[in-house]
């Protein structure tokens, strides 16, 4: 009885990463309003593995660019570590994507004429980093994805597979709380998409909060949560 009193109040304070009380997002699209994302209520915790399914137009890129502070709300709360990013400046959101937030694309959007390591160093220039402190980060995130002896290499010598751990290095190595991933396994076979899960997955296991949109069904059943998201509502599907 005495352990569950110790443990009970840790387990009441922690904390949400990401909390969205009504978050509405509507567009103007011609002569009619288009609700991407309707009234969703959704906490998601720190070192979670969360996949988000769903029809193509159901909000799942609307919801991922919200996460991303690239977009703001129409209406609702959308909370980041208890920061109100609803009404955040746009100035502190690129402050919060430069800093504390990762991005990874199905198409990998590596600059085909920089090598791996120049495109991984690429996300720390907003940082203002001295350069010894920039060579040492991209060498520990290219090694952190086994890339190690890539560093040299422009995108065109490397496999899919490869740029895609090229493209979570340079995702990582501003050490992010979340990374947030687009269909991150869309161009790649089955071989290598199994590769970049397990890359994932220990990220995940390292803290750090990994969200990831897919149409692949292989690939949500590797999440710890899963959430279906149609017509602007989330669910939560997790068996």
């Amino acid at each position: 009885m005495a352990d569950l009193e110790q443990t009970e109040p840790r387990i009441a304070e922690e904390q949400a990463l990401y909390r969205l009380t009504a978050v509405t997002r509507t567009y103007a699209q011609k002569d009619r309003i288009v609700k991407a994302l309707t009234g969703v209520d959704l906490d998601i915790m720190p070192g979670e593995f969360v996949t988000i399914q769903g029809p193509t137009g159901g909000g799942k890129s609307t919801l991922l660019q919200l996460l991303g502070a690239l977009d703001t709300p129409s209406a609702g709360s959308l909370l980041l570590e208890g920061r109100e990013l609803a009404s955040a400046s746009a100035k502190e959101l690129g402050r919060i994507r430069a800093a504390e937030i990762g991005f990874v694309f199905q198409g990998f959007n590596l600059v085909p004429t920089l090598t791996a390591a120049e495109n991984v160093d690429m996300a720390l220039e907003p940082l203002r980093l001295e350069k010894t402190e920039r060579r040492t980060r991209v060498a520990e995130a290219l090694a952190h994805v086994g890339l190690e002896d890539r560093g040299a290499h422009l995108p065109s010598e490397l496999s899919g597979g490869q740029q895609q751990r090229v493209a979570i290095a340079r995702a990582i190595v501003k050490r992010p709380r979340v990374l947030l991933a687009d269909e991150p396994t869309g161009n790649l076979d089955e071989s290598m998409r199994d590769e970049i899960l397990m890359l994932l997955e220990s990220l995940s296991a390292e803290g750090i909060t990994i969200i990831v949109v897919t149409h692949d069904s292989a690939v949500a059943r590797r999440a710890t949560r899963r959430l279906r998201l149609a017509r602007g509502v989330v669910q939560d599907i997790t068996t």
